[in-house]
């Protein structure tokens, strides 16, 4: 007998993964795990006639040969008990788009850096031709947008978006999905999202804006990873973790979002015993409080972040400047000659001013032209530091509609960043 398992607290993409799986495995029985995202279970719900599925308590282990684990490639997020991979030694296949190394080692693994899981089986559907439904289609649809936060996560890939499009031209409801993946918040989750929000944390660290909440739970409450995503969305930080504490039990679910493609959170689950992608991840952890937790996530942050790209790293040095009694006939000529938009407007070491082409356009008269350029320069001067994040670059410059930032160190102008160099930053034009 083959099975097809998945994590616990299934979400749709797990959920999504366990059934497009049996177009691969046309024999096997998917086996649904007892804890399920509460948007999950309602779907289950009124689509049970449709979808059939076992539950553990009703397989005979002993009949199981083959085990198919999907959306995870670890043996401890699953509800089979380890005894039986130790006693029955079981062939293990693995499908799965997270990093890290597959336990137990698998006869076949399948893995892709791509946004979702279940786009690896469309993958495999398509291929082959298999006619689905459009029930299905909706289902499998719900598995991609759910961990790709409809195609927008940085984690998504030309393969997510061509699995959806796919999955739209046989019919999967749109509808049905807006229902589905936000799901109207209980009482619970309203009070914790409340609680979270009475003193939510900001600080800087390795160049991102951080948020680590933690709140006490008072029973058992579905949907968590609901409310931190509202969460992060309120308070606006580049990265957001919460604790969710259960004193009686002396456990903590932590769950983590990215908003940023600098930043990999499932680096930190993993650490910490859990697991996830680059924008989204959780771990359950036993004996240890929300206050080392913290500290425990804070350190994990400052040595587990891949390749964090500061300003110091993108700024041009030594910066053209000019001084207030610069005339703008002769920063004219220093723009045609250098091919620059602006330079600071310095004066005894201290930048007073930015003076850019779109200043020119307050000159009306030649006559003008001799004029200095204190006249014409933007006094209301924004600045960056050198350990600050591109992303926090990018928000100054679109909230005050500029194309450059004079970096300052200890008071003293150091560089300057532009929104060129912003922009070869996201698409990835760099120099290593």
């Amino acid at each position: 007998m083959d099975v097809i398992v998945t994590h616990r607290n299934a979400d749709f993409d797990a959920i999504a993964s366990l059934f497009s799986a049996r177009y691969y495995y046309k024999d096997a029985i998917p086996i649904i795990p007892r804890t399920l995202n509460s948007n999950v279970r309602s779907f289950l719900s009124i689509h049970k006639d449709y979808f059939k599925y076992e539950d553990i308590k009703s397989i005979k282990l002993l009949n199981v040969n083959r085990v198919i684990m999907v959306d995870t490639n670890n043996w401890s997020r699953i509800e089979l008990p380890d005894s039986f991979l130790e006693e029955h030694q079981p062939e293990v296949h693995i499908w799965d788009h997270h990093m890290g190394e597959p336990y137990p080692e698998p006869s076949f693994f399948r893995y892709k850096k791509i946004g979702s899981t279940t786009t690896l089986f469309i993958e495999e559907i398509q291929e082959n031709l298999s006619q689905i439904t459009p029930m299905e289609a909706t289902l499998f649809l719900a598995g991609i947008y759910e961990d790709t936060s409809h195609l927008s996560f940085p984690s998504t890939t030309p393969e997510d978006m061509r699995a959806s499009a796919f999955l739209l031209e046989k019919g999967a409801d749109l509808s049905v999905l807006r229902n589905f993946l936000r799901p109207a918040y209980s009482p619970a989750q309203k009070n914790i999202l409340f609680d979270m929000l009475k003193e939510p944390s900001r600080e800087k660290i390795n160049g991102y804006t951080v948020s680590i909440s933690d709140v006490e739970l008072r029973g058992h409450v579905q949907g968590l990873s609901v409310v931190l995503n509202m969460f992060s969305e309120i308070v606006n930080v580049d990265i957001a973790f919460g604790i969710f504490y259960q004193k009686e039990q002396n456990k903590c679910i932590v769950i983590g979002r990215s908003r940023t493609d600098g930043f990999d959170i499932s680096s930190v689950m993993k650490k910490l015993g859990g697991g996830g992608h680059p924008s989204a991840g959780s771990a359950l952890i036993k004996g240890v409080s929300p206050y080392e937790l913290k500290e425990w996530i804070r350190g994990l942050i400052k040595t587990g972040a891949r390749g964090v790209v500061l300003i110091r790293d993108l700024m041009s040095y030594p910066v053209e400047y000019v001084s207030p009694e610069t005339t703008m006939k002769e920063v004219a000529m220093l723009f045609r000659e250098k091919g620059f938009t602006g330079v600071p407007v310095v004066q005894n070491g201290e930048v007073v001013g930015v003076i850019s082409r779109r200043d020119f356009k307050k000159v009306r008269k030649e006559s003008q032209l001799h004029a200095p350029v204190k006249a014409f320069m933007c006094s209301n001067t924004h600045f960056i530091g050198p350990d600050d994040s591109v992303y926090k670059a990018v928000k100054l410059m679109i909230k005050n509609d500029i194309g450059r930032l004079p970096v300052i160190e200890k008071g003293k102008l150091i560089g300057i960043v532009t929104r060129s160099d912003t922009m070869r930053y996201f698409y990835d034009l760099l120099p290593n």
